[in-house]
């Protein structure tokens, strides 16, 4: 285990941050060095009470021996509700060959999480990933998350146009409560483009993907102090990876949704999330750039106002500091 690090010696893919208590942060991530391929090792986490200076790893998951999954274990959430710490990830699953959305709990942020939802969340025939909880004014829980270009399993409208969801769970976070419901899909955000894969790498083909394919991924959603409803998710465009922004006309989970064509982060960079540190500091948290192994947790101090994300200055906590 290595301490004192910076945000520039962590090698990981879409980055998460929650503040456990006044000061004190611990950073999830997407840690295998083979994002593809199996065996899967789980998931790391770091600590840190500046932002600036962190420990770690620590081994916040370790597949018990019969879980689910084998392999593609991503971009993990982690939330405290009702006293409990649940981890949101996106595994695919040994028996189906499916990706899909499951659940974790610990009593502790940093873990050991252990199983918690029976497999996937998400529809066990429809390929899913980047789960993102929203809990509303009700205090209902909500799974938003991304349905990839995959040509397996059913697809509200053409497979190449990647789609975003919205899903009632149950109190515990443990079941689904109904069906998904549709939000929007990647085309309806002026700035998103097709991703064209480059020769001598994997194919669409070979991903099993529908042919130059627009993608969501990376949902995340906060409310802004006028109480407009915001998501920030990402897709590709014409600069590359990004994260773009949307809010609901309604206020509410399912919309409808409006995309903005003002970026919150233009370039090589995305799945992002949004910090919002109890001393009044909002960060949006992205990895860049988005080329493995060189990609990197970064922050970048951003304005939640007048219903729109904006970056607010040049990335800090890591070789370029606070």
């Amino acid at each position: 285990m290595n301490s004192d690090l910076s945000l520039d010696d962590i090698h990981m893919r879409d980055p998460f941050i929650v503040e456990t208590s006044p000061g004190a942060f611990v950073l999830y991530g997407t840690t295998d060095d083979n994002i593809w391929g199996g065996p899967a090792t789980g998931f790391d986490c770091y600590t840190s009470d500046d932002l600036l200076t962190w420990r770690g790893p620590h081994e916040a998951f370790r597949p018990p021996v019969g879980f689910w999954s084998e392999s593609q274990f991503w971009a993990p959430e982690v939330h405290r509700r009702h006293d409990r710490w649940y981890m949101i990830a996106t595994f695919l699953h040994a028996g189906t060959g499916v990706r899909g959305v499951g659940v974790l709990a610990s009593d502790s942020p940093t873990g050991p999480f252990i199983p918690w939802s029976d497999g996937p969340v998400t529809p066990a025939d429809t390929p899913s990933i980047d789960g993102t909880l929203f809990v509303d004014d009700a205090d209902q829980a909500w799974l938003v998350y991304s349905r990839g270009a995959e040509l397996i399993g059913p697809h509200d409208g053409d497979p190449s146009d990647g789609a975003m969801y919205a899903l009632r769970l149950d109190r515990d976070l443990r079941l689904p409560i109904g069906e998904p419901a549709l939000l929007f899909h990647a085309s309806a955000a002026p700035w998103s483009r097709p991703l064209r894969f480059h020769a001598g790498g994997p194919s669409a083909t070979d991903l099993g993907l529908a042919e130059d394919p627009r993608f969501t991924d990376g949902p995340f959603l906060v409310r802004s102090a006028d109480g407009t409803l915001i998501m920030i998710w990402s897709s590709f465009s014409e600069h590359g990876y990004a994260v773009g922004q949307a809010r609901s006309s309604s206020g509410e989970i399912l919309g409808p949704w409006a995309q903005s064509d003002e970026l919150v982060w233009a370039s090589d960079g995305g799945h992002g999330m949004l910090l919002r540190t109890r001393a009044g500091e909002d960060l949006l948290v992205i990895h860049s750039p988005n080329d493995t192994p060189a990609e990197r947790p970064m922050m970048v101090r951003v304005i939640i106002a007048d219903g729109k994300v904006r970056a607010a200055t040049a990335p800090r906590g890591g070789s370029d500091g606070r």
